[in-house]
């Protein structure tokens, strides 16, 4: 072995001489951060460009431009992010060791760190988008969209209709299986490549905590509320039993997944005549309102801004009303899934969604343009500060937004509604925001349960479609229409795993969300019921909030969350409290029958 050495010494005879590279300082590692923001920031000014404009004209041209884009800033990233590690052990201060750790965080899939790799991840991604975004299916001799096939989703009763074209938008998903194999297995090359166990490991590093500890947290949350959850299932199963019979939808056992008003049964509220109370009804529907009083898609969004307008918050710029897709263009494929763009990380915001004059979109609105007032609050953070204190609080924020802009009291106070209704409708409008709100939070944790799976290895591609109705049984009670051919990959029938967007975020917000609507309104000095209250015209409460806003992800999200609402941890006991007189009500309601799957 030493004559080996020797001779090794005798052909790099300089390296053997070298003396071990200097420990690194804590100043080197602050100039390495602040060299590092401003190569991000200069990547990003394209990257976001190239992605809204494939994201508004989908063609070959655009999908090359954003996938060039992805790939170069996925490059960069990538590059930093292994450049950093020589920074472990340094004693840093605090800020510039938040930064380091969320610098090998930024991307949700890092390419490999190897020559080709990152124009391969970036073509896969935009590929895997586009074909979702573009995907159409024959129903009646008729070529439709999604947005076609979620209208007859939401309206029809007609057991075989939902049926076929259940059938036909998931059976878009199938050419996707291949990509999807083989882009989880770069994005995990790439997370490996970083020091991560796997890419699912990766996106529960990014919660301030242990990523098992993280999982170990949702399954603590889900307990909290899963005893509600199986109160509605019993609930709306006997409904849609009564509704259409054994042989469409038995008395017991999981509900069949069409037959709940949304594609993907994360929503049930389009089915909320088939399940509404019989002895108690809602004196007015807010899609007739929103008709009855003229609305189009832009007054929508400007009534979304004049609700952050009455919490103390600057209007929308002028850019944001000349830039915006707002309404579906009937000339070119756009992305239609509803979405809110910050371009340049100061002003030029943005949302881009195919907006309907319905209920639906009128939250949305408001939730959307909840991204837009937190993008505006923290831009003056550093670069990788710029974010929310973790994803779920980005999704929470507009759907805080929501749960006021939801309720008879907001709707009277911007002249929707002529009178706000008595306690007996109580029932009637909780119903209507469980049917919503506590539908989806199975939904919201089981997405990326299966790509969990899927990253660490345990589920391979033929097992795809098998893992997600499993996890679709345990935790949602469902089951699909009929079986499912042998090719099939339902997962990519939604939006977010072809469009590489983390889901927990969701699952997260449908619990954040209440914790917020719960200090707003102790803070406003309300006295009713969580469900009634209004912070609509609260100015107080809006500064308040915009302080816990401003921060970004400059600290940890349990201190973030402190600022206010005072408490430290992820609470669902405000979405208990919210819809305690409901799951009371289902509890009768459910005497007698045989609840669970």
């Amino acid at each position: 072995m030493k004559t080996k050495l020797l001779a090794a010494c005798a052909v790099a005879v300089l390296a053997c001489a070298a003396p071990a590279a200097a420990q690194p300082t804590a100043a080197e590692a602050k100039a390495f951060v602040t060299d590092a923001e401003a190569q991000l920031d200069k990547a990003a000014a394209f990257a976001n460009r190239a992605a809204w404009v494939r994201a508004n004209f989908i063609t070959e041209d655009t999908q090359w431009l954003e996938a060039k884009a992805n790939a170069e800033q996925n490059e960069l990233v990538t590059r930093l992010a292994t450049a950093a590690a020589r920074f472990n052990g340094v004693a840093t201060d605090p800020v510039t060791a938040r930064k380091l750790k969320l610098l090998k965080l930024y991307l949700v899939s890092p390419a490999p760190n190897r020559p080709g790799a990152a124009d391969q991840l970036a073509g896969l991604v935009t590929k895997l988008d586009s074909t979702y975004s573009s995907g159409k299916f024959l129903y009646k001799g008729k070529s439709i969209t999604l947005n076609d096939a979620e209208a007859v989703m939401a309206e029809s009763r007609d057991p075989a209709e939902l049926k076929a074209v259940w059938e036909g938008w998931h059976g878009v998903a199938a050419v996707m299986k291949p990509d999807y194999a083989r882009f989880a297995a770069l994005s995990n090359e790439g997370a490996v490549g970083l020091g991560f166990k796997d890419t699912g490991a990766l996106w529960r590093s990014n919660y301030d905590m242990d990523p098992d500890a993280f999982a170990a947290e949702t399954d603590r949350l889900w307990t909290q509320v899963a005893p509600f959850y199986k109160n509605l299932h019993c609930y709306v199963r006997a409904e849609l039993n009564a509704k259409y019979g054994d042989a469409v939808q038995p008395k017991t056992g999981p509900i069949r997944a069409d037959l709940l008003g949304n594609m993907w049964a994360q929503s049930w509220g389009n089915i909320y005549d088939v399940v509404q109370p019989k002895t108690a009804s809602s004196s007015y529907s807010l899609d007739k309102l929103l008709q009855d009083k003229g609305y189009d898609p832009v007054k929508m969004v400007k009534t979304g801004e004049g609700f952050y307008s009455s919490l103390g918050y600057a209007p929308l710029p002028q850019t944001f009303w000349e830039r915006s897709l707002i309404v579906r263009p009937k000339d070119r494929e756009v992305v239609c899934h509803a979405s809110a763009w910050d371009i340049d990380d100061k002003d030029d915001i943005r949302i881009k969604m195919c907006t309907k004059v319905d209920a639906e979109d009128f939250r949305t609105v408001h939730h959307e343009l909840g991204h837009n007032y937190y993008q505006r609050a923290y831009q003056n953070q550093p670069t990788l500060f710029r974010n929310g204190a973790n994803d779920g609080f980005h999704e929470a924020i507009g759907d805080f937004a929501a749960l006021s802009a939801s309720t008879p009291t907001y709707l009277n106070q911007i002249g929707l509604l002529p009178t706000v209704p008595g306690t007996e409708e109580d029932i009637p409008f909780l119903l209507k925001m469980a049917l919503d709100k506590i539908a989806f939070l199975p939904f919201g944790l089981m997405v990326d349960r299966w790509r969990w799976e899927v990253f660490s290895g345990e589920v391979g591609p033929d097992q795809y479609n098998d893992a997600w109705w499993k996890l679709r049984l345990k935790y949602q009670g469902l089951v699909p229409p009929g079986p499912r051919p042998a090719d099939a990959f339902d997962p990519g029938a939604k939006y977010h795993v072809p469009g590489n967007t983390p889901y927990t975020r969701y699952f997260l917000a449908h619990i954040y969300q209440f914790q917020f609507h719960r200090a707003a309104c102790a803070q406003a000095g309300w006295k009713g019921p969580l469900h009634r209250c209004s912070v609509y015209g609260q100015k107080a409460v809006g500064e308040k909030f915009n302080k816990m806003m401003e921060l970004g992800q400059s600290q940890p999200w349990p201190q973030t969350l402190a600022v206010f609402s005072g408490e430290t941890r992820t609470d669902a006991s405000a979405v208990t409290q919210y819809f305690k007189p409901l799951d009371a009500w289902l509890t009768q309601q459910n005497k007698g029958r045989q609840c669970g799957w």
